[in-house]
């Protein structure tokens, strides 16, 4: 799970920008370094849902001067009039304590990507990861793994080696007829 966050945050993601004056349809992109040791971002004209080159991203905090990731009503730009009153914003808010006390703050587009950065940025940190998102894709594994093991009991072979590929047929013309009753 670990390396699927720091993957999904090598692709990044695109983030409204926080203003004084809320609504702006003003954007920037943020994403991870392919070595997972710098995060590049910087401004972008439009809202977008590719991936941005790094080269296009002036900005950059190297991922071993990161202190902290905080969340929620702890993040400074959540401090502000109003800020607090709006929930929405509280639960998608996020932020990277850098350097000498500079704050990197986010607010992501929707709970999903929240919790796939917020995973990965402590995985980088070498911290748990403890969003829903997590606990939800470990009860899946763990789901999986626990019918798989009752599979065993069953006295079903579940061989180590994948079966060998079967030869493509040599044509793909064909249509079952299910009009037709087989006895």
């Amino acid at each position: 799970m670990k390396q699927q966050r720091l993957n999904r945050l090598c692709e990044g993601t695109c983030f409204r920008k926080i203003s004084a004056r809320r609504r702006q349809d003003k954007f920037w992109y943020c994403r991870l370094s392919p070595n997972h040791k710098v995060l590049h971002y910087g401004d972008i004209e439009e809202f977008s849902q590719g991936q941005i080159s790094h080269d296009s991203l002036q900005e950059k905090v190297t991922v071993a001067d990161i202190k902290a990731v905080v969340m929620g009503k702890d993040c400074p730009h959540m401090r502000e009039k109003g800020a607090l009153k709006n929930k929405e914003l509280l639960e998608l808010a996020f932020s990277i304590l850098h350097n000498s006390d500079e704050y990197l703050n986010f607010i992501a587009p929707d709970k999903h990507k929240y919790c796939i950065w917020t995973d990965g940025l402590n995985a980088l940190l070498g911290k748990e990861m403890t969003s829903e998102l997590t606990k939800s894709d470990m009860d899946t594994l763990v789901t999986m793994e626990l019918k798989l093991r009752l599979l065993d009991l069953e006295n079903i072979q579940i061989p180590d080696v994948p079966p060998p590929v079967p030869k493509e047929p040599s044509t793909y013309d064909f249509v079952y007829d299910f009009s037709q009753k087989h006895t």
